[in-house]
């Protein structure tokens, strides 16, 4: 299915996956889902995850502990995909673990899980060609990831690439320069940078980096199409028993979406298994 965000601003919801386990994670999925993500990203653990902040650099190493693996990865998504056939499944990845798969069998493996589409922080656009043709091949969509500090030549490259594979994903706009991690507000480069990729697409375009409560995702829609929250959930997982986790987040994302506050959490829903 397309990618897409019913209501604006949508919900990227970024899990760590095997972190602090693949049925906690599955259900963790559902849970946000269930409470309004529109989309899922499914992080694949990697030993050294140079974009990412502490909290995700952490969950990244207990689950790499774990013996968690791409393919373990794709099993989630599968179960995930059964289970909410409309959801959004990103594939969220560096190149490394890919590589050793091979680009052209991930993808069509990725496709027969039911994923929609694939981030891959180090696959820079100028060096795609292979990877698109790929993801063109298995009808997957491409997400690249678009920086303050990109000129606006390379946005439009980035934006073109954004649609070579005739799936629509949308572009993943990164509100700062640096790791990720929560922040106390929106950096206002995020808008700048959202404008101008505004010149060259059309696609949904979603903000991420520092966005962590309903205050930035209010912020966010004022501008963008949907807000990626990451470390925030992650945050979160890691401070929570594993029988709990998924309740948690799922409330977590439902107050993203809605404000509740505590009298309203009776509508948070928790029928994920």
């Amino acid at each position: 299915m397309a990618i897409k965000f019913e209501k604006k601003p949508g919900i990227v919801a970024y899990l760590t996956t095997g972190d602090p386990d693949l049925n906690t994670t599955r259900d963790i999925a559902l849970a946000a889902i269930d409470n309004g993500a529109d989309v899922i990203e499914l992080g694949v653990p990697f030993s050294d995850p140079l974009a990412d902040g502490p909290v995700i650099q952490r969950a990244s190493e207990r689950a790499v502990a774990r013996g968690v693996r791409l393919t373990d990865v794709l099993v989630v998504a599968k179960q995930i995909r059964e289970a909410r056939p409309n959801a959004g499944l990103v594939l969220f990845s560096y190149l490394n673990p890919v590589v050793r798969i091979g680009i052209e069998p991930l993808c069509r493996e990725a496709a027969d899980a039911g994923i929609d589409g694939i981030l891959l922080t180090d696959m820079i656009v100028e060096e795609a060609d292979e990877y698109l043709e790929a993801l063109r091949a298995n009808q997957l969509a491409p997400i690249f990831l678009a920086a303050p500090t990109s000129p606006d030549r390379r946005l439009k490259a980035i934006a073109e690439a954004s649609l070579a594979t005739g799936k629509p994903g949308f572009v993943y706009a990164i509100s700062r320069v640096g790791i990720t991690g929560t922040q106390t507000q929106v950096a206002d480069d995020a808008e700048d940078l959202v404008t101008r990729l505004r010149q060259f697409t059309k696609l949904p375009i979603a903000v991420g980096f520092g966005i962590s409560n309903s205050i930035h995702v209010a912020a966010v829609g004022k501008f963008a199409e949907a807000a990626v929250i990451g470390s925030a959930i992650v945050s979160l997982i890691e401070k929570t028993p594993p029988e709990e986790a998924a309740t948690v987040v799922g409330r977590f994302i439902y107050k993203l979406r809605d404000g509740a506050g505590p009298s309203q959490q009776s509508g948070i829903r928790a029928a994920y298994r």
